[in-house]
């Protein structure tokens, strides 16, 4: 029978009216899965990483309920929508309306900011269209992505670049040397040899020699009609400078190709700067000198969340009461998930994936709608466990509204605030995949799961702390909210960096420390390059490696093997999906029919390694590979790095968007420590990571911990920015920012070992450090390290 004759089955209308039924799943991982998820209740679904707990909620239950939904459309909008293909289920009943907010990062789109992407910013335009004065006209005055409120000057961008003259030239040169240090002007292209022909300056003296007057033509001449070019010069004898033609090409439109000569060069004669006709508000004057008690639009925009909140309570004006009470709502519920220490006017693309989640989370809670599905990816991820308390009260508030929701989390306190607890394992991979406990949550804590061994058996702080050999100092940072910070960082131990979200943490250990210090290497959650066609393989640096092994056993050329190169599937060129581009709305995938999702053509797979193919080799993970390719040292070597950083569940042909912020980060530490393996070992490296447990399970932090000792025992030197209470407890040294977030945060207010940490009073961190270790009035517990 197949899954649509089977879900057809009628039910009792009580049962469908009060669970979500799934029988049998066997996506990805899922072993013939089995569960009843209760409606309108807070349900978490936790396990290891790799359990199988994104299967079933966002592949199996999120993925076929918005399938369902997009097949009620006609056909026209039914094909422009996100194609689901059917889940590998026996039976789903009760399925519901369903909306998934994930940790994507919003879109990179430069006319989006916090404001609008928290549906903030068309309440604040109303509201100064209907009490700003003088008024500067209706709602569009007051956007700077309409004609009628953007600055001209920038389009509403809030920023201009332009091309730094003095990083362009080669004084010292002439132009047929090479002066423009652009490719584009190298010498022998076809841009150089108009430079050298069109005689607007002579070619073979220095720049340095050139009159004020031929550096200006040659530099800013636009449209100039020649007199006297050589005959070599296009016979249109119109000339254009340097700089105007870089605009057009390069500032104004994005080509559609950049060589990674011209995207290098672009960095660095390139400079971006605040617009002088707005001062970087994006406003044009009108906007700008419309004012509700003494500010702007502009100024609200600039204002901490948590400052605003104070600004819009202040106004008074009984015709705007409703609109000010709902701004302020908003702007209380984007405070109470950790974010009060945002701007509106922060562009959206630089929010982190887990800040991106809790801008959608605000952007729900006002909904009207009732009896939806809410599934959440690790809304945790990210927060101070000060912060997570308020988070809950905003999804039971989600909940209470009669909305089922569903969470993916490891985090201990979204744990025990559920109604219904979901627990998967026991493993990661194929050792997953099958439920271990249903039930609430202090059942699943009695349990003997890695969960329930994680919920009861109490953090350790450690004991005896490594020596230092030796420190380094950050001097004076004042980036951001740091106000003049001077610390010493210790060497050769591992060094936790904690405080709430917005203190100034990644800012003083992430950015500043290493432009002090450019031996600390950064490994952040930021996306890799490469984006669909990359995999852990080619990050790893093991693709070319295989498909050298592929070429050796089978005779054939290793670009035959490359999904990017020979082998590729003609149909979809290598992606594996079909993509079609909606514009504003998410792409429209579906896996290619040609080669079944594999990437590759009919001559790649049609070769083998030891019966294995090249797609094969893709879909296994790092062990399976490993094995395989045993008598491939460098290969094996690199893949044993994806298992001891937490990562052996991913296979290794994975495409790279798939990955969550904390999959890349490790997926990037993996890299890092098989490159210095090639050279030399660990000895003296210095890491600095961006939160490196997020997305990971308590079992996988002990196992992270117990990598990072071992690398500390080579001599390095880790330095882990981090909410991991574990992690804080495992830790040799701590340095705690704060005391607050934004404008309220930027000092140091703790150096000094865990067990101190666990002590202070002035901190935050400390406080819930304390709790931790305590568990429910027990003493601390201790470990010798």
């Amino acid at each position: 029978m197949t899954s649509t004759e089977v879900s057809s089955v009628r039910v009792p209308a009580p049962d469908r009216e009060a669970w979500i039924t799934v029988e049998g799943a066997r996506t990805h991982n899922l072993r013939d899965v089995s569960v009843r998820v209760p409606k309108r209740r807070l349900t978490v679904f936790t396990g290891v990483s790799g359990s199988g707990k994104s299967s079933l909620v966002f592949d199996t239950i999120a993925a076929e309920a918005q399938r369902l939904v997009n097949d009620s459309y006609p056909a026209f909008v039914r094909n422009r929508l996100p194609q689901h293909p059917q889940a590998d289920v026996d039976r789903l009943d009760g399925l519901m309306f369903t909306t998934v907010v994930d940790q994507r990062r919003f879109t990179g789109n430069a006319r989006s900011t916090v404001g609008t992407a928290s549906d903030l910013a068309p309440l604040l335009r109303l509201l100064f269209s209907r009490a700003g004065r003088p008024s500067a006209g209706f709602t569009p005055a007051y956007s700077f992505n309409d004609p009628e409120g953007m600055c001209p000057r920038c389009e509403g961008l809030g920023v201009v670049d332009d091309i730094d003259v003095d990083l362009l030239l080669d004084r010292s040169r002439s132009l047929r040397q090479g002066a423009i240090r652009f490719p584009a002007f190298a010498p022998g292209t076809y841009r150089w040899k108009r430079l050298v022909h069109a005689r607007v300056a002579d070619p073979d003296v220095p720049v340095s020699a050139l009159s004020p007057a031929e550096l200006d033509t040659l530099l800013h001449a636009e449209g100039l009609r020649l007199t006297d070019p050589d005959p070599e010069y296009p016979k249109s004898g119109v000339f254009d400078g340097v700089v105007p033609r870089l605009r057009r090409s390069y500032l104004r439109r994005t080509p559609s190709r950049l060589t990674e000569d011209e995207r290098d060069a672009l960095a660095r004669v390139v400079t971006r700067r605040a617009c002088p006709g707005c001062a970087g508000t994006r406003l044009n004057d009108r906007a700008r000198a419309s004012l509700i008690d003494g500010r702007s639009i502009a100024d609200w925009c600039a204002l901490p969340v948590g400052e605003l909140r104070h600004v819009a309570a202040a106004v008074t004006d009984p015709a705007v009461a409703p609109l000010t009470a709902a701004i302020r709502d908003r702007l209380d519920a984007l405070d109470a998930v950790g974010l009060g220490y945002l701007s509106l006017d922060r562009d959206s693309g630089t929010l982190s994936g887990g800040e991106a989640q809790r801008v959608k989370i605000v952007r729900h809670l006002g909904s009207a709608l009732s009896d939806v599905c809410y599934v959440f990816d690790e809304p945790s991820a990210g927060l101070h466990p000060h912060d997570v308390h308020r988070l809950l009260g905003l999804l039971t508030r989600l909940r209470d509204a009669a909305n089922t929701v569903l969470v993916v989390e490891h985090h201990p306190a979204v744990i025990a605030a559920a109604d219904h607890v979901v627990d998967l394992g026991p493993a990661a991979g194929a050792g997953g995949g099958t439920v271990q406990f249903e039930g609430a949550p202090a059942g699943l804590r009695n349990t003997d799961t890695g969960t329930g061994r994680m919920l009861r058996d109490p953090i350790r702080l450690r004991r005896r702390p490594r020596i230092p050999r030796g420190s380094v100092t950050v001097a004076h940072a004042d980036a951001h909210n740091l106000r003049d910070v001077t610390v010493e960082v210790p060497l050769g131990v591992l060094t936790a960096v904690t405080g709430v979200a917005g203190s100034g943490k990644s800012t003083l250990f992430a950015h500043v420390l290493p432009r002090q210090h450019p031996d600390f290497a950064v490994i952040d959650q930021a996306p890799l390059r490469g984006g669909a066609r990359s995999t852990p393989a080619t990050v790893l640096g093991v693709a070319d490696p295989i498909r050298d092994a592929f070429s050796r056993a089978t005779g054939l050329h290793p670009s035959w093997f490359s999904a990017n190169a020979r082998g590729a599937c003609p149909v979809c060129r290598g992606r594996g999906v079909i993509t079609t581009d909606l514009a504003f709305l998410d792409d429209v995938r579906t896996t290619c029919d040609a080669c079944g999702g594999t990437r590759f053509n009919a001559t790649a797979l049609a070769a083998s390694l030891r019966g294995r193919t090249v797609a094969d080799v893709l879909a296994m993970s790092p062990a399976e590979a490993a094995e395989l390719l045993a008598d491939q040292p460098g290969i094996t070597r690199r893949l044993r790095w994806l298992e001891r950083v937490g990562l052996g569940y991913l296979s290794i042909g994975q495409s790279l968007d798939t990955l969550s912020g904390g999959e890349r980060q490790r997926l990037r530490l993996a890299r890092h420590l098989g490159d210095a393996g090639d050279t030399g070992g660990a000895h003296d490296r210095r890491i600095v990571l961006d939160e490196p447990t997020a997305g990971l399970h308590g079992a996988d932090v002990d196992r992270l911990l117990a990598l990072f000792d071992d690398l500390v025992g080579d001599g390095a030197t880790i330095i882990a920015i981090e909410h991991d209470r574990r992690v804080i407890a495992g830790a040799d040294h701590v340095i705690d920012i704060g005391p607050g977030a934004g404008l309220r945060g930027g000092a140091v207010v703790f150096q000094g070992p865990p067990h101190a940490l666990a002590d202070c009073a002035a901190s935050v961190t400390g406080r819930y450090l304390r709790e931790a270790v305590r568990g429910t009035g027990r003493p601390a517990a201790l470990h010798a390290g």
